[in-house]
């Protein structure tokens, strides 16, 4: 990891904060030495035991950092149908990850390593989910879920599928699902199929129709 021109202008605490987020995103938090962040950071071991006392301190920064980050966005999104507006979390990622882009591979991995940082964000994510659909549903906006529980699950998994496959589906696509032109093209096919479905209505019956006659149809229709 090189350190670029977009370092220059930070200060030390933040030029290690960002580099020890990208590689504990990258390796995983064993696999990070002191000396890797200050080497990623163009900084001394010293100064990163200087700023932040240990690796473990600063991973608690971290973790606190995108605490904060969850809390601001999700401020946010519960704000939406009050405004009569509309939005999902992979929306305010997108937005909120232009500020700052380090946080999505860290994210990625809490979410993946699925130690207790990483379930508590899931269960702060799914919380907000189940507050927005439901202030949604009192608006008039979403017909009410049969089965409410897995319905916002549902939806979240789906939101955080963009955080979680991004490079895939960059590959594959050919757009970044969180960058600001790609997301246009995403929620519009996601609005689509939430709105429209994706099955034909009377595909069902037209199966139905074709299908030949069994041996007991023929019986009755003699």
């Amino acid at each position: 990891m090189n350190v670029g021109s977009d370092r220059a202008d930070l200060t030390a605490a933040a030029a290690i904060r960002i580099a020890a987020m990208e590689l504990f995103a990258e390796r995983g938090y064993a696999d990070v030495t002191v000396r890797l962040i200050a080497s990623a950071a163009g900084v001394s071991p010293a100064l990163v035991i200087h700023h932040y006392g240990s690796k473990e301190r600063l991973r608690a920064v971290l973790e606190e950092r995108v605490a904060a980050f969850v809390e601001s966005m999700l401020a946010e999104l519960a704000r939406v149908p009050e405004e009569g507006g509309s939005a999902s979390v992979g929306g305010l990622f997108a937005d909120r990850l232009e500020r700052e882009p380090a946080m999505a591979g860290y994210i990625r991995r809490l979410l993946c390593d699925g130690g207790p940082a990483g379930v508590t964000l899931f269960q702060r994510l799914y919380q907000a989910t189940q507050v927005g659909m439901q202030a949604l549903e009192q608006a008039g906006v979403v017909r009410p879920a049969r089965d409410e529980p897995v319905r916002d699950a549902f939806l979240l998994s789906n939101d955080l599928a963009m955080l979680l496959l991004r490079p895939h589906i960059s590959q594959v696509v050919g757009i970044d699902p969180l960058a600001r032109d790609g997301l246009v093209r995403w929620s519009a096919e996601v609005f689509d199929v939430y709105s429209a479905g994706v099955f034909m209505p009377a595909a069902s019956s037209a199966r139905a129709a074709e299908r030949p006659a069994t041996g007991s149809e023929e019986l009755s229709s003699d």
